[in-house]
């Protein structure tokens, strides 16, 4: 393998200004494998997109994904996750995860967790987790803004890559999906906190209700609110 002929930021900003979210959502030229071709071209073949869910609210767990999609891949909708509808998040979940040629893991860290040893900490042991957990092992990581300690394995950190890239956007939706499907349930566990409608994020409905109910078993202690509890 040699080494990819990535862009400088420039040349990715100017390629990537040519095309809006309805044509790369609709994968026009290709656009969105524009990283993976080039990693292709140069040899590699089992490329991950990593991508997490959940760095920001102040309760529930951070989840990191890593996708392994067939060369040329293309679904219609496969973007950020944050970009698109829970609708096409959920078909496209389920047709991610149900191909025996994508390759695909999940790594869950818990709030305790998070509170013991950060959340930037806690978000690069679960792509760490992810990373591990992976049934075929990539030759190369596209990463969503991140470069991730201790993996061996060459990575490349692209700026909203979710929205440039078809494998990390794989990964953002895995990602998502499967914290959402976690904050759903412990909204049944916890009703009173809403979490089905806004997934632990600092909502003025949230924070109301933290006010109301103090924490629960849930909740990130080392997010300072300045509510005491």
């Amino acid at each position: 393998m040699n080494e990819p002929d990535f862009p400088s930021s420039c040349e990715e900003e100017a390629f990537y200004s040519a095309y809006d979210k309805k044509k790369r959502i609709k994968n026009c030229d290709n656009v969105m494998h524009f990283f993976e071709s080039r990693l292709r071209a140069a040899g590699f073949r089992d490329i991950a997109g990593v991508d997490e869910a959940g760095r920001g609210p102040l309760a529930g767990p951070v989840v990191a994904s890593a996708v392994i999609l067939p060369e040329g891949f293309h679904v219609e909708g496969l973007y950020d996750s944050k970009g698109i509808s829970a609708k096409v998040r959920e078909k496209i979940f389920s047709i991610l995860t149900s191909r025996e040629d994508i390759y695909w893991a999940v790594g869950v860290v818990d709030n305790f967790r998070i509170d013991s040893i950060n959340i930037l900490a806690a978000t690069y042991q679960a792509v760490r987790e992810a990373y591990s957990k992976l049934s075929r092992k990539p030759e190369f990581l596209l990463n969503d803004a991140m470069i991730v300690p201790e993996i061996k394995t060459g990575q490349r950190k692209i700026i909203k890559g979710d929205a440039k890239s078809a494998s990390i956007a794989a990964a953002s939706i895995i990602a998502k999906v499967t914290r959402d499907r976690m904050m759903d349930e412990y909204d049944r566990k916890y009703p009173a906190y809403g979490f089905i409608r806004h997934k632990g994020y600092g909502t003025a409905e949230h924070i109301e209700a933290i006010k109301k109910h103090g924490y629960c078993e849930i909740h990130r202690r080392s997010f300072n609110i300045g509510i005491e509890g």
